[in-house]
């Protein structure tokens, strides 16, 4: 039997006449940049995430860089977050003109140690950017008293999170703003480049917004340096279809999620991923921790399994921060999830038999 990591197809034959009269609709109202097609999907994905407004952006980058830029960060300043993450998350940082500034993880949960935050703070530190890594919220009650008591924006990367929940409340929805990513293999994926950011903050909308048109609130007229950072009109109906079917696509990973967990949780070489008491996890990614990895996903590979390393390197060990001058030891937790991960095949269409597969080939590994 072959596993895919991920399949996209499938989902696609699930939907596809609605797809077609979508992309149809876009192309015959000649509404490619903008438009109605992607005002309506930010009116829904508002809903969605009980939130006041959703700005439709290229990519969850941009998301995380127009929230920084209209919150007033930039050269000078200090922004706190994970190096546990995908590199976007400081990158975003560092093109606002700010500097990264990396906190520890907790090993169950992937995400930034709240009890560790405060030790970073600096009179330089502006926000805090936790990430909901593979789905699972951070905890964000006590990254938001920490906030609040030292004047701090909180920004979430939610790229990974789409209709997660934190004690019943949307990721994204809790912090000055929430940024999200489109890419094609998430939860919620467009067919191509795409991207949003929820706030209630009705003046940090209208700031995003104009950032993402050159600046321009009034054609023409431009009132900052800005970006061009629109979401297109074919993204925005591709969204606005996939958006009805989020909660059950999600329900789904869930449910392969469990049966992972159950089959594979008695295993004493493996550490499978623990939803926290706090969240409603959503699995963009099921990552499980093991030693020998190579040996392990060769194995996997051989049987037919598609599986991924989400991700190997943490980001103050990457070349492209190496001016920072954390060297390996830094962020112990982060180091040693990082030499550990393996993700096993995750989407909402993966069959009972082919998750029966996964877990029956691991088991025969460990004997």
């Amino acid at each position: 039997m072959n596993v895919p990591f991920l399949d996209l197809k499938a989902q696609y034959k699930t939907i596809k006449d609605e797809i077609s009269t979508a992309i149809n609709e876009v192309i015959e109202n000649t509404a490619f940049t903008g438009g109605p097609f992607v005002a309506k999907f930010e009116n829904e994905f508002a809903k969605f995430c009980g939130v006041q407004h959703a700005i439709g952006v290229g990519n969850g980058t941009d998301a995380l860089w127009a929230s920084l830029v209209a919150l007033g960060i930039g050269a000078g300043d200090e922004v706190i977050t994970t190096p546990n993450t995908f590199i976007a998350t400081a990158e975003a940082i560092s093109l606002s003109g700010a500097t990264p500034v990396f906190v520890d993880i907790d090993e169950q949960t992937h995400n930034i140690n709240p009890a560790l935050i405060e030790a970073a703070i600096t009179p330089k530190t502006k926000a805090i950017i936790p990430v909901h890594l593979f789905g699972q919220p951070a905890d964000m009650d006590p990254i938001m008293a920490i906030a609040e008591k030292h004047g701090l924006k909180v920004v979430e990367d939610a790229c990974q999170a789409h209709g997660a929940e934190y004690k019943g409340r949307k990721a994204g929805s809790i912090g000055a703003a929430g940024c999200f990513s489109f890419y094609p293999g998430k939860n919620l994926g467009a067919y191509g480049e795409g991207g949003g950011i929820v706030t209630d903050d009705e003046a940090l909308a209208a700031k995003i917004r104009m950032f993402r048109d050159h600046g321009q609130a009034k054609k023409y007229y431009h009132d900052m340096i800005g970006w061009n950072a629109r979401l297109d009109g074919i993204q925005g109906a591709v969204l606005d279809v996939k958006l009805k079917y989020l909660n059950d696509w999600n329900e789904a990973r869930r449910r392969h999620a469990r049966d992972y967990t159950a089959g594979l949780s008695s295993i004493k070489d493996v550490v499978v991923p623990q939803e926290a008491e706090y969240a409603k996890h959503v699995y963009h990614i099921y990552a499980l921790r093991v030693q020998n990895r190579d040996k392990f996903m060769a194995y996997l590979n051989e049987k037919g399994i598609a599986c991924g390393i989400h991700y190997p390197i943490p980001l103050h060990l990457q070349n492209a921060y190496a001016f920072m001058q954390k060297g390996p030891g830094s962020f112990p937790a982060a180091e040693k999830c990082a030499a550990e991960y393996v993700s096993l095949p995750m989407f909402a269409e993966l069959t009972d038999e082919q998750v029966a597969y996964v877990i029956e080939q691991i088991k025969e590994y460990y004997g």
